[in-house]
């Protein structure tokens, strides 16, 4: 794996209101690498995550993406540079699933978008000729956040955000999500950040895992540290509520 630096967060902080979303938080992420953000709701993940696409811009701290500080880049070029799974998937009800995936592709102009759409339909497991020209209310649960999956790789993006991607799924169905998604990390080599609730699926998944609590990071390890040697009480009791087995 690569020692660059494709993500970072410094001294970062978001408010609303007076919340305090984040507090000073500082967090990076090797190319190449996943990282899971973990933590009860209302921890901070997902605002975390949304800072390295500019859905949110913090209070205060920088945030760096690919060694550029996205305060200074325009935030639609990098939304279009970054893939981007949402909570929901996010697929646009009046498109056919084809038109969904080339969507990035179509608005970068890049040539072949049909082509890109279908190939990345292809990498997650899908038939571009059974499920291109279907809406997505036809589809699955699990077929929606494959086509969600795809769209965020059609143009091919190094770096991937991803927001519970398999959180809604029936347990079958997200075994085989997480699956595809280890399967496409290692042919792509994409550095990807993961929100997830759910410990089993980062100990799975991350090369690291970040433990978020109100705001701030309490741990970054990977799964062997995080169970070998909590940092915090909060950590520890964590890990014995969830019961993860190594």
């Amino acid at each position: 794996m690569h020692d660059a630096i494709a993500l970072a967060a410094r001294e970062v902080t978001k408010r609303y209101g007076r919340v305090v979303a984040l507090d000073r938080v500082s967090l990076e992420v090797r190319r190449g690498e996943c990282v899971a953000l973990i933590g009860e709701s209302g921890s901070g993940k997902t605002t975390l995550l949304r800072c390295f696409n500019r859905l949110t811009d913090p209070d205060a701290g920088t945030v760096v993406v690919d060694g550029a500080d996205v305060a200074g880049v325009d935030p639609v070029a990098l939304r279009r540079r970054v893939g981007y799974v949402p909570q929901d998937g996010g697929l646009l009800p009046h498109w056919r699933v084809r038109r969904n995936v080339a969507l990035v592709p179509w608005l970068r102009r890049l040539p072949d978008g049909p082509a890109l759409a279908d190939r990345a339909l292809e990498l997650v497991g899908l038939d571009p000729a059974a499920v291109g020209d279907r809406w997505p209310r036809e589809l699955s649960g699990g077929q929606r956040q494959r086509v969600a999956v795809a769209r965020a790789l059609a143009a091919r993006p190094d770096i991937i955000l991803l927001d519970e991607p398999f959180g809604a799924l029936d347990a079958i169905t997200r075994a085989d999500l997480q699956g595809s998604f280890l399967e496409l990390r290692r042919d792509l080599g994409l550095t990807a950040l993961l929100v997830t609730h759910d410990i089993a699926e980062a100990f799975l998944l991350a090369d690291r895992i970040a433990v978020m609590r109100m705001g701030r990071i309490e741990q970054v390890a990977p799964a062997a540290g995080l169970h070998d040697s909590p940092a915090t009480d909060y950590v520890r009791e964590l890990l014995a509520r969830t019961r993860v087995p190594l």
